[in-house]
């Protein structure tokens, strides 16, 4: 597949991060290389999105906290960053609905016509912004060069995009068609004239997947949307197997083709680390942490004394 035919993927990744983990970033690592390897996909961003305060897990530290270990965990990435989105909410949010969020945001601000996995635009197109009553960004009208914006009213455009388009995660890939718009920021791309398939796609462990099959859990509404029309991409941890899992849920095995399983080493050294080995070790005094979370984490946890008791 060329690179115009290649879905273009963002990873969002819901949780409590309560700390985040190198676990956390080497799963989009692992994630961003296997979607490469198929030849299917290019992943131009990821999004860390901590849950709420009132989620209500024991042990959650406030999501000041929470936010600001995730911004220090990523500050050397240049394609992922921390979205405090779901923290602002007045209450907790589903994870259904963070996904629909960012959607919307994606359509609202770039006026791209986002596809879904049962649905795939035939034609996405940077174009006319979901609220008629604002100013085009960028209009498709078969091509017509009479229609584009001049070189000045071009950079006028592009700089009011810029403002908004900063909330945004994206990378940047070595690709002509693509016009950086704040190039101090690992954020914010426009494409030019062009047409591309963008996704959403749900990034998580196989620990959350095998959520999906315990009963009551997870709203059934909820999970037809996020396994039917947005999709997930799987990092395997502990040695599970996320085809077992799948067979254990209608849902699951309904949606079966839109489950992406990373398919790598599966004694991925990452693959054991986790938010609770990490509380314990911290509790303990347990010189492994190091193992677990990146040293400005680990300062930060330090100087704000979080977790050092059993009480978080």
């Amino acid at each position: 597949m060329t690179e115009t035919t290649k879905t273009h993927v963002i990873l969002l990744a819901c949780g409590s991060f309560n700390p985040i983990t190198k676990g956390h970033i080497q799963m989009f690592e692992r994630a961003r290389d296997y979607l490469h390897k198929t030849g299917r996909f290019i992943v131009i961003g990821g999004i860390v999105s901590p849950v709420h305060d009132s989620y209500g897990k024991t042990g959650l530290v406030s999501s000041r906290h929470r936010l600001t270990m995730c911004q220090l965990a990523v500050q050397s990435s240049d394609w992922i960053r921390v979205d405090p989105w779901e923290c602002y909410q007045d209450t907790w949010q589903t994870t259904c609905s963070v996904l629909e969020h960012h959607r919307d945001l994606m359509k609202r601000v770039t006026g791209c016509i986002l596809s879904n996995v049962n649905t795939p635009s035939i034609t996405p197109v940077i174009g006319q912004p979901q609220n008629e009553s604002s100013q085009t960004i960028y209009q498709n009208n078969n091509n017509n060069v009479s229609n584009k914006p001049t070189a000045g009213r071009r950079a006028k455009i592009l700089g009011k995009v810029g403002e908004s388009l900063s909330r945004i995660c994206c990378v940047r890939p070595p690709m002509e068609r693509f016009t950086f718009v704040d190039e101090n920021a690992n954020l914010g791309t426009v494409m030019r004239y062009e047409e591309i398939e963008l996704r959403i796609l749900l990034l998580c462990g196989s620990d959350l997947l095998e959520s999906f099959c315990i009963p009551g859990l997870w709203n059934e509404a909820d999970m037809e949307v996020i396994v039917g029309e947005f999709g997930i991409v799987v990092v395997p941890r502990d040695g599970a197997d996320p085809d077992r899992i799948m067979n254990h849920s209608s849902i699951l095995r309904k949606y079966k083709n839109n489950i992406l399983v990373v398919k790598d080493d599966s004694n991925h050294p990452m693959s054991v680390v986790s938010s609770t080995k990490s509380r314990l070790a911290l509790q303990h005094g347990d010189g492994h942490v190091v193992d677990y979370l990146c040293q400005p984490v680990i300062d930060y946890i330090l100087k704000s004394q979080l977790y050092i008791n059993a009480s978080g």
